[in-house]
């Protein structure tokens, strides 16, 4: 009988390692955590005239493209989905940029961000400024979630919802989508002073995320992504524009190169879809190697990449 319990004590604490996040095969050990942060909208170069000091920090001292790529369809919610899946639209089969009338959900094609993150015992989290990204809340795999009940909402409201839940919760795996800067897009135009104003608040709610990371303790341990959907141009965002097509890629984090531009690596492309590979290869998570990303393993420091290789 002692044996017995002996046993089912070990169980548990085995498992309750999995629950706080441990993975023994992550390729970075320090980082056990993913923070995803998309600017709807965002064209590189917008970001670089901005005065945008705490994104600015980020791809200074981490690893960084301004000539990422979105996918074809160069809208919100196709190119999100094909963010946190893996997959180009066709595949996930989210081709459309709107809330559907329909009489029950309808959820991507393809495993989430979340799912797979879920499965590997991780914490999950979303904070989302358009009523629209429910469809990527498959039952049971977001444990706190927060999308306006209207169609859409701004950067501040989106940003209160997800510093709580960081000082409440410290979830393990979070996504944070930033609405203001697409909004001012389409109703005065891409690149405009009102834009660039857009921009550098959307700079500070990421300032207030990261300090609630650091107040939580778990900065140290987290990789942070910033990124976006598209670009724009005019008042609009249309497909095969490059102007739509291409968006930053900032990854930051312990383990992270620093100052790395990444189109020094004239063979590597970085698409919307290796932000899904990248995240679980950093975390150990299992997922679907039929997907269309790729991890990025080149943000890795060069002591990581030679252990990674042997």
């Amino acid at each position: 009988m002692r044996r017995v319990i002996t046993v089912l004590i070990l169980i548990c604490l085995c498992q309750s390692a999995n629950a706080d996040g441990a993975r023994p095969n992550r390729s970075v050990p320090a980082i056990d955590r993913a923070l995803i942060v998309s600017i709807d909208g965002l064209r590189p170069d917008v970001l670089l005239r901005a005065k945008a000091p705490r994104i600015h920090e980020l791809y200074e001292h981490g690893s960084f493209s301004f000539w990422a790529r979105t996918t074809a369809l160069s809208t919100t919610l196709p190119s999100h989905t094909s963010m946190l899946t893996g997959l180009i639209p066709r595949r996930h089969e989210v081709e459309w940029n709107w809330d559907l009338p329909l009489g029950k959900p309808v959820y991507p094609h393809g495993q989430t961000l979340f799912e797979v993150a879920k499965k590997a015992g991780y914490s999950t989290a979303m904070a989302a400024g358009k009523s629209k990204f429910t469809i990527l809340a498959k039952p049971g795999t977001i444990d706190w979630m927060w999308v306006p009940e209207t169609v859409q909402c701004e950067d501040n409201d989106v940003t209160e919802q997800a510093v709580q839940m960081i000082l409440q919760h410290q979830p393990q795996v979070m996504f944070v989508h930033l609405p203001s800067n697409d909004n001012v897009g389409h109703a005065i135009g891409w690149g405009t002073p009102q834009q660039m104003a857009v921009v550098e608040n959307a700079d500070a709610c990421v300032g207030r995320l990261l300090d609630a990371l650091q107040e939580s303790d778990v900065l140290k341990h987290t990789f942070v992504l910033i990124t976006a959907d598209h670009g724009g141009a005019g008042a609009w965002h249309t497909p095969d524009d490059p102007r739509s097509q291409h968006i930053p890629w900032i990854a930051n984090g312990p383990g992270i190169r620093q100052n790395l531009d990444l189109t020094t690596f004239d063979k590597l492309t970085i698409n919307t879809e290796d932000t899904f590979a990248t995240v679980c290869h950093l975390l150990a998570i299992t997922y679907d190697r039929t997907i269309d990303g790729h991890p990025v393993t080149q943000i890795k420091q060069r002591d990581e990449l030679l252990s990674a290789e042997k």
